[in-house]
């Protein structure tokens, strides 16, 4: 490595360190203020104020969510363009058992610290403030910046996650989640129930349907709905009835055929009862994320020089990041810093307590190291970026 490298590379760390306290209190602020996605609005502030006061363009209310925001800083010198990802939702009821505090902390603090140096190296930096990582109504928000083509024309992008160890992107599940509303016709239950239409048989339908189906899916197919509203009273048939089902599998397409059995399936249930059904994704369709092993070498090195013990193993992922998205469009990572025991589970109360702890205060500042390092090198070697954009290229190639 030159001389000017090193050099930059301790600019870079020794601007974190300095500014440590800062990013600590960010995170713990947004820790101490969980909103659930699309109502982030004090963790953006925070994270847009943070921006702002290191000279970041600033632009509010992108993409269709009040909560997002897309901040870029340029330099004179031309040069690549690098995203970074940044969540900050909480889990409703649990806080930021996500960790998601740390996430957008870790992926402004980097951005920031690398702008210092950008003016000698060149190039643009991104940061996607994307809401709602955790769905819901609206959710999703990567898939709307990928909608809006707010992801196209960057080189790479990244974001890191707490965990219970340090460790490259593993694969998600494609999820769409999908609403299934049935409208009958009210009667009496006891003395006209010919004259109804029972919405509730239709949803009850629709889960036995789902049920055979499961038979006959592949293992990495799952299939989880709960029945939203099941009517008012026993005496009357209901004339609405509502079920929501998440469905995921392991590639996009296969999703997609899944998903077009499923609504199949409740068209046959509204068919057989004669009710009436309205069907829906209540949010953005969620991609499986598309890995990059280049990239990924690219985070074990860096990571690893920064002390951290990296496991290297694409570990089978069960559940679904949006950043999936972003991972069809752009070469993307997602891997993981440790805050906290081997035995730390996501969406507990125990990972929402080590998401404010020492150990959690320490994975989000190797994080930050770690997410601006890997940007410096992938603005200063042609050679990395253009293995991870081949790389990328070929497993696009491959899905076609």
């Amino acid at each position: 490595m030159n001389l000017q490298m090193e050099k930059l590379k301790e600019s870079v760390i020794e601007y974190i360190n300095q500014q440590a306290q800062t990013y600590i209190d960010t995170s713990h602020a947004i820790h101490d203020h969980p909103e659930i996605g699309n109502e982030e609005k004090f963790a953006s502030y925070l994270l847009c104020k943070l921006l702002e006061e290191a000279d970041f363009t600033v632009e509010r209310g992108v993409a269709g969510h009040d909560t997002a925001f897309l901040a870029k800083k340029a330099s004179a010198r031309k040069g690549p363009r690098i995203g970074f990802l940044a969540e900050y939702d909480a889990l409703p009821g649990l806080g930021h058992a996500c960790g998601h505090n740390i996430i957008g902390t870790t992926s402004v603090g980097a951005a920031i610290a690398l702008s210092q140096v950008l003016d000698e190296i060149g190039g643009e930096l991104v940061v996607l403030g994307t809401p709602a990582e955790e769905g819901g109504p609206n959710g999703s928000a990567k898939g709307s910046f990928v909608k809006a083509g707010l992801v196209q024309d960057l080189n790479a992008c990244m974001m890191v996650h707490p965990g219970k160890e340090t460790c490259i992107t593993g694969t998600t599940l494609a999820v769409d989640p999908i609403d299934f509303e049935f409208y009958g016709q009210a009667s009496h239950a006891a003395s006209a129930p010919e004259e109804g239409i029972n919405a509730l048989d239709a949803v009850i339908q629709l889960f036995n349907g789902v049920n055979a189906l499961r038979q006959h899916v592949k293992d990495d197919v799952k299939i989880h709905g709960i029945i939203t509203d099941g009517g008012t009273a026993p005496n009357i048939v209901p004339d609405y009835a509502k079920a929501r089902f998440y469905i995921r599998a392991q590639t996009r397409k296969e999703c997609d055929q899944v998903t077009e059995r499923v609504q199949q399936i409740a068209k046959g249930a509204a068919m057989a009862t004669g009710a009436k059904l309205n069907a829906y994704f209540i949010q953005n369709k969620v991609d499986h994320i598309q890995l990059n092993r280049a990239f990924d070498r690219v985070f074990e090195e860096v990571f690893t020089e920064l002390g951290e013990d990296v496991d290297t193993a694409h570990k089978p992922g069960i559940g679904s990041s949006d950043a999936g998205n972003v991972s069809q469009v752009v070469p993307t990572i997602h891997p993981y810093i440790k805050i906290g025991a081997e035995t730390l589970a996501w969406h507990t109360d125990e990972f929402r307590e080590a998401a404010k702890s020492p150990e959690g205060d320490k994975g989000l500042l190797q994080g930050t190291k770690g997410l601006a390092l890997i940007g410096l090198r992938l603005l200063t070697e042609e050679d990395t970026l253009c293995a991870i954009k081949d790389e990328f290229t070929k497993r696009q190639a491959e899905l076609d």
